[in-house]
């Protein structure tokens, strides 16, 4: 039986998850998730997911969720290309990067995306300045990572690069929009102010597969 996934267009979290399913070049059927018509709490969802979240993977009869779950799971029964890494000390390396950025830019990010996107910048300038503060910082240490290697641990593409890429991509679209004109010249144009990772994005982009996992409303 063939893999599963629901996931939702502009969700990070099923981005990293159609990462690693294409990267992995496994065969799955796609549920494309409609969140203005609350398909993410509908009883068949909620029955594999109580939380009404996704991504939400089905392999069989065994149901995965959360993103870095799913990551865990694809990469020990589809071993082969590994995400974590050949060696135990790759493994803790990788799952160190993941740490540092959800506990040092992850929060962040989301709060300079939902303030663009969703709640409006005026009124909330200095805290999302404040953000934006944090975020620079942690882009420096990812870029002088990336000035070293291919990849955020090592030669070869891994969970780290599944988990950071989407949340930056997002924060690179958002900081296109007019409201977050005052913002976008910290970091942008990124080829100049953090030119590694730029060729990493890039990189990423030119992996097998990587044009479906695109959320389609950046298509239209």
């Amino acid at each position: 039986m063939a893999l599963e996934i629901w996931w939702g267009s502009g969700s990070p979290y099923s981005w990293r998850a159609l990462l690693a399913l294409e990267y992995k070049q496994l065969s799955y059927v796609s549920h494309l998730v409609q969140f203005a018509k609350q398909e993410h709490k509908a009883p068949a969802l909620l029955k594999m997911n109580p939380r009404g979240r996704v991504p939400v993977l089905k392999d069989g009869d065994y149901v995965c969720f959360e993103s870095l779950a799913i990551l865990h799971y694809l990469d020990r029964k589809y071993p082969q290309p590994p995400l974590f890494g050949h060696t135990a000390e790759e493994a803790g390396t990788i799952e160190r990067v993941i740490c540092e950025y959800q506990s040092y830019a992850e929060e962040h990010i989301m709060r300079i995306i939902q303030a663009i996107l969703f709640q409006g910048v005026d009124g909330r300038m200095e805290e999302v300045d404040r953000a934006m503060t944090y975020v620079l910082k942690e882009a420096a240490t990812i870029e002088q990572r990336l000035a070293t290697s291919a990849w955020l641990v090592g030669e070869a593409f891994s969970a780290a690069d599944t988990v950071v890429f989407p949340g930056i991509q997002m924060l690179l679209r958002s900081l296109e929009r007019r409201e977050a004109q005052e913002l976008r010249t910290r970091f942008l144009p990124l080829e100049s102010n953090f030119p590694a990772i730029a060729a990493w994005i890039g990189r990423v982009q030119a992996l097998p597969g990587y044009e479906r996992t695109i959320p389609p409303h950046w298509k239209e």
